[in-house]
């Protein structure tokens, strides 16, 4: 399949999305317009002959509905060294550039996976660090109080005492480019 990428400018970096088949879920991204995503509008779509971008300002790129319990599944890589970025779960909406005290799953090559709420480290993860360009693929299980990553198919953590009941799921970056392929939800009951 040929795979189309939609490039996103946060702050001074870039995240890119590569539409990706997988099995189960919902795609996030079909390949052509982030159809279940939205930044309070500040990002726009772009097309050239290469592929479909969206660039926007200082923000984070986020669902357009709140989920409760979900498997997310994504795939990234950071192409420069001394990547920063992260995925938020159960966000809110308030807060600018991206949400206040939001519960973030870091992908800080120095930490990776490590959990956060607000810039308060709520669960270390000791992994070592990846290269830049190597992909790491995610999966991340929001069920009740409980929130599981698995990283590369071994588990990371299990944390019982997640608090948000349920909110946005985001994608930001700090300054490094980005690359995001296979994102996709699952709803749990």
């Amino acid at each position: 399949m040929k795979n189309q990428l939609l490039i996103f400018l946060v702050t001074i970096a870039a995240i890119r999305l590569i539409a990706a088949e997988l099995p189960e879920g919902k795609a996030l991204f079909n390949g052509h317009e982030p159809q279940r995503l939205d930044a309070d509008g500040r990002w726009q779509v772009l097309r050239d002959e290469r592929s479909d971008c969206a660039e926007g300002g200082k923000g984070w790129l986020r669902t357009d509905r709140a989920f409760t319990n979900f498997v997310l599944e994504v795939e990234w890589r950071g192409l420069e060294t001394n990547y920063n970025s992260g995925i938020f779960v159960r966000a809110p909406l308030d807060g600018n550039p991206w949400a206040t005290n939001v519960w973030q799953i870091n992908l800080k090559q120095s930490a990776i996976g490590e959990l956060l709420e607000g810039s308060m480290k709520i669960v270390p993860v000791n992994m070592p660090k990846l290269p830049a360009g190597e992909w790491i693929k995610f999966h991340i299980e929001a069920r009740g109080a409980e929130l599981t990553l698995d990283v590369n198919g071994q588990r990371a953590r299990k944390f019982s005492q997640f608090t948000p009941s349920s909110g946005y799921i985001g994608l930001q970056a700090e300054g490094k480019m980005f690359e995001f392929r296979g994102l996709r939800i699952t709803e749990l009951p």
